[in-house]
């Protein structure tokens, strides 16, 4: 099997797989319990929150547990919106945002909010000039992912940042950081609000965080037997596998991006001088671990059935918009055909040279049989 669709999720690790069993079976105890069992649990969640907030560098109070990224997404821009709407009711997001953001802004709309759009670039980034015109005194959010899931590109958050507070010190920047946090150096301390998940980063699903710096304010969406942001019994065995999880993917990362590199520029090489037909989406501000590309002549998803005969496994986009085009590759292109026809093909710093052979060789039959029948 070749699996290349790691940016939809990602296989957990056997030592991540064996830190979930292990925690569930002998730290079964509430962590909110005042007898042993409890106090034990309590201790390993306290552990394994220093953990996270050792290796992200932030406090211990700048962070939330939630289900996974959309519910941090919501979290982040819902909350913000609710409680800064005193000082203005305008939103700004990106055309490069996840599908989740989108929906959280229809929401939004229907309560009174004002969304607006930020445009890219061809190459996919920030159109710093659009940026520029519409940050007002009334926006009080912008949300702009640090890496798009489909296309790859990464955002320059920094400079992004700098630009908001020239207009308005005190609008708030939220980054969902999923396809970034474990891929590439960043700084979450870069934003405001970041959402992260775990089964982007080998991981089990349904553990996220949401980091949100001192001094902000979010309303919280639900509510519990307390004030916190997320009430809810800890889920023990998520947290301490997703804080090993997280330590795992930081380790040697810049080392792992080379790896991956390897892996991206020899399927590039490949596809340029074999195939004029087939275009290259990602740009040179695109990360290694995520190639998109147009097949032009052939359904993308006929495409990838054929290489499911060999097992080997790609997207066609992000896996919440599948049967879709690719929105991110139509707004850096407004080619209807070119994000119509989109791969996407997400490589891992465990993707093997021998995989990426043997995607190539599948790739390369599956193309010459299917051309041959347009």
């Amino acid at each position: 099997m070749v699996y290349l669709d790691y940016s939809a999720t990602t296989p957990v690790l056997p030592e991540v797989l064996d830190s979930y069993n292990k925690v569930t079976e002998e730290y079964f105890g509430n962590p909110n319990s005042l007898h042993s069992l409890g106090v034990k649990s309590h201790e390993l969640l306290e552990s394994a929150n220093k953990q996270i907030c050792d290796l992200l560098k932030i406090k211990e109070d700048e962070f939330f547990y939630t289900s996974g990224a959309t519910e941090s997404n919501n979290l982040a821009i819902i909350g913000a919106a609710l409680t800064y709407k005193r000082y203005g009711n305008r939103i700004l997001v990106s055309t490069m945002e996840h599908p989740s953001v989108y929906g959280i802004c229809k929401h939004l709309e229907k309560l009174g909010f004002v969304i607006d759009y930020v445009n890219v670039t061809n190459e996919g980034v920030i159109d710093f000039d659009d940026l520029k015109n519409k940050v007002t005194k009334d926006t009080i959010l912008v949300s702009i992912c640090a890496v798009n899931s489909e296309v790859g590109v990464r955002q320059p958050l920094k400079t992004v940042r700098q630009v908001i507070r020239k207009n308005n010190e005190n609008c708030i920047l939220h980054s969902d950081m999923t396809q970034a946090i474990g891929k590439v150096n960043i700084n979450v301390n870069d934003v405001d609000l970041a959402t992260i998940s775990s089964h982007k980063i080998y991981g089990p699903k349904g553990i996220g965080l949401l980091y949100k710096t001192r001094g902000l304010v979010l309303t919280p969406l639900l509510y519990g037997h307390d004030d916190s942001l997320v009430p809810g019994t800890p889920a023990l065995p998520l947290i301490v596998s997703f804080a090993k999880a997280l330590r795992l993917a930081l380790k040697d990362i810049t080392k792992k991006e080379e790896t991956v590199k390897k892996h991206y520029d020899k399927i590039v090489e490949h596809l340029s001088n074999n195939y004029p037909n087939v275009i290259i989406n990602s740009s040179k501000y695109c990360i290694p671990h995520i190639l998109n590309i147009s097949l032009m002549d052939i359904k993308p998803e006929t495409f990838i059935h054929a290489l499911e005969k060999d097992e080997v496994y790609v997207s066609s986009n992000t896996a919440c918009s599948k049967g879709k085009k690719s929105e991110s590759v139509y707004q850096m292109t407004h080619d209807d055909k070119r994000s119509e026809t989109t791969i996407r093909i997400s490589i891992s710093p465990y993707t093997l040279p021998s995989e990426i052979t043997e995607f190539l060789e599948s790739f390369d039959k599956h193309y010459n049989e299917l051309i041959k029948l347009v």
